[in-house]
């Protein structure tokens, strides 16, 4: 059965698949700009070399991925339903509409220290913040606690009070 979010999710990458097909077949004159000249699609010189780094992600870090954006989307719903419910308190919905705020930050955050923590320390990592409590899954073998110590360490400097960090190695 297709929900409400499959079916958004379906139309969306329909939307962009055919964008995509219709872009690479389009034909060069199309290009043109207004004053006749050629929009400049080439790739950079070969000359110039960027260092380019592959991250691949692993199954793991994946998984509790989707599984937190799942959860997440679950409580959106819920929070979402009380704000249009008709029937709700103004202070209920009031609360609703702060959880959301909560939440949309705490992913924004979350999202800001992988990244981080991906660019000063080369650890590819799930985060997950749940008010004062942030754990910290790392996608490595062998347990480190030089390394540990430094994501914690990294990982507080972006919060003024005292958070409480756990370091999981999994690989």
């Amino acid at each position: 059965m297709i929900n409400k979010k499959n079916l958004w999710f379906l139309t969306l990458f329909s939307l962009i698949l055919v964008l995509s097909v219709y872009y690479i077949t389009m034909p060069s004159e199309l290009l043109l700009t207004s004053n006749g000249n050629y929009i400049d699609t080439k790739k950079p010189d070969e000359n110039t070399t960027e260092p380019t780094v592959s991250v691949e992600e692993s199954e793991l870090l994946t998984a509790l991925r989707v599984s937190a954006d799942e959860d997440l989307m679950k409580e959106l719903d819920v929070l979402k339903e009380i704000l249009t419910n008709t029937e709700s308190s103004v202070e209920d919905k009031n609360n609703a509409f702060e959880k959301m705020k909560t939440l949309n930050i705490n992913k924004g955050e979350e999202t800001a220290l992988e990244k981080k923590l991906l660019e000063e320390l080369k650890l590819k990592t799930f985060v997950k913040i749940n008010g004062d409590q942030i754990k910290v899954v790392v996608d490595q073998k062998t347990h480190d606690t030089t390394v540990a110590n430094n994501i914690m360490r990294s990982v507080q400097s972006n919060f003024d009070k005292k958070m409480y960090i756990t370091v999981q190695f999994k690989g």
